[in-house]
């Protein structure tokens, strides 16, 4: 089961994280593994799925969409951390990330997208969310992947170094595991991980 959200204002405004009907699914990996696209692709094909918005201090990449993150500047984001506005949140690589507390409509699943050590925050405060985790068929292919997002060369060693130190710590915090391969087997692997915790419950 996930979190009621029968809980009073003032509870989420000293952070208290109050509980939702629904169940909460985390999707984390390294930069460069596809997990905005997994995820985007997940919300158009299960119409009983909610997004949270993270926020972000970085800047919108060329092309990157509008709403991929609430880009807020350094002072916003502190602010929100000071009036305990956000479940989880992380400084990475010279960047805050950080997942606002949710407020999804009754009756949606809620999906948190989420770097690896906001998703071991959320574990812990919420044991029972059902985290997936996702890999790259290769390193090569992963720094191709970055590169084709627009990183500069500096942050794509940077992402790649990172994921090394990431990578076994979330292969140990996850419920699943899975390697984006090919993007519709995936998504395919996705969605019968959400359907058998939906029949779970």
């Amino acid at each position: 089961m996930g979190w009621s959200r029968r809980c009073r204002d003032d509870a989420l405004s000293l952070g208290q994280v109050c509980s939702m009907s629904g169940l909460v699914f985390v999707v984390s990996g390294p930069g460069g593994v596809g997990k905005s696209t997994l995820v985007t692709e997940l919300m158009k094909r299960d119409p009983e799925l909610w997004l949270s918005r993270s926020w972000t201090t970085r800047e919108q990449r060329p092309g990157e969409a509008f709403d991929a993150y609430h880009f807020v500047t350094r002072a916003q984001f502190e602010a929100h951390i000071d009036a305990g506005g956000f479940l989880e949140w992380t400084s990475f690589l010279g960047n805050y990330y950080g997942t606002p507390q949710p407020n999804p409509p009754v009756g949606k699943d809620i999906v948190l997208e989420i770097e690896v050590d906001g998703a071991s925050q959320v574990k812990k405060q919420h044991p029972s969310a059902v985290l997936i985790f996702v890999l790259p068929p290769s390193r090569e292919e992963q720094r191709a992947r970055l590169n084709a997002r627009g990183d500069d060369e500096r942050k794509v060693d940077q992402r790649l170094r990172k994921a090394e130190e990431e990578e076994p710590i979330g292969i140990a915090l996850a419920d699943h595991v899975i390697v984006n391969q090919q993007l519709e087997q995936t998504i395919a692997d996705m969605l019968g991980v959400i359907s058998e915790a939906r029949r779970n419950r």
